[in-house]
């Protein structure tokens, strides 16, 4: 007699994700109260921030972010690692509330080693991106907060995907999340070509990180910088955020120099009110003397 008869037995779907996170509506929240609604009302509010940022060029993937983990004023931990390794060929920036996005990270770790025994290889960057978001989607209103940045390296070269909590998932070249992300877009705006040198965009993602950690708050710590290669991961440096910036602000800025040299090759035009001055200065001095 088969098992499914004597013991009411069946089976798990093995080809969706494993079912052992609660439901999204198997939360443990006072009868009568909807999930959502208690969450919203009686759940904890606390800011937090930091500075995350993930771009694409030739040589592969680089990630960065600082180290500083906040909880309101509170500085909880100026060490923490957001940068997460996920397996040898990809890893991922994180953002929003740090336990949510490290139980994420090792569902998704799991997921993917099943994934891996089951078909004999690892799925894309862009499988795993879309994994993740439709297991998150699932729980979407119910004050899950993760952001975060998958960088890899498959079978089609380097990829980088954006991955939000309510199901958003983004392909792209430069992505930054966190607070500290506007200023990190403006210094990789400026900074930022597809064909730089590796020590180039080390030290642009560095700069791009400091820059953040001075104006944004919530960021600071120091700098983690990691580069994914078609032979995996590599984890670049830690360097202080604070001294970093302070050796950035020592360094000749390059553009200033451009400007200053192309100003001597091509001096501005005197402006009519200079004109007039001059002539008046001229009528003034009386007429020059004649040689002869």
């Amino acid at each position: 007699m088969a098992l499914q008869d004597v013991c009411k037995w069946q089976a798990p779907n093995t080809q969706g994700p494993s079912p052992h996170l609660p439901q999204p509506g198997a939360w443990a929240v006072p009868p009568g109260c909807d999930p959502q609604t208690f969450l919203q009302i009686h759940g904890p509010r606390l800011a937090h921030g930091t500075t995350t940022l993930a771009f694409l060029f030739r040589h592969g993937v680089i990630a960065a972010a600082d180290t500083r983990s906040s909880c309101g004023n509170y500085v909880e931990c100026p060490t923490s690692r957001k940068i997460i390794p996920v397996h040898q060929h990809l890893l991922g920036t994180t953002s929003g509330t740090s336990a949510d996005c490290a139980v994420w990270y090792r569902v998704l770790r799991r997921e993917l080693r099943l994934r891996a025994l089951r078909e004999g290889q690892l799925p894309s960057v862009a499988g795993a991106a879309k994994l993740l978001s439709t297991m998150m989607s699932c729980y979407r209103g119910l004050d899950l907060c993760v952001a975060t940045a998958l960088c890899g390296w498959d079978r089609s070269g380097p990829a980088l995907f954006y991955v939000y909590s309510d199901g958003t998932r983004l392909q792209g070249n430069i992505f930054s999340v966190g607070s500290g992300s506007p200023y990190a877009y403006g210094v990789l705006d400026r900074g930022y070509r597809y064909d730089m040198t590796p020590q180039e965009a080390y030290a642009l993602a560095r700069c791009a990180v400091a820059h953040a950690t001075h104006r944004d708050a919530y960021s600071g710590g120091s700098v983690d910088l990691f580069h994914v290669r078609e032979s995996g991961w590599e984890y670049v440096s830690r360097n202080d955020a604070c001294v970093l910036y302070s050796e950035l602000q020592k360094l000749p800025d390059p553009d200033k120099e451009k400007e200053e040299e192309a100003s001597r090759d091509h001096p501005e035009p005197a402006s009519p009110a200079a004109l007039r001055e001059l002539r008046e200065r001229e009528r003034a001095a009386g007429p020059s003397p004649c040689l002869g």
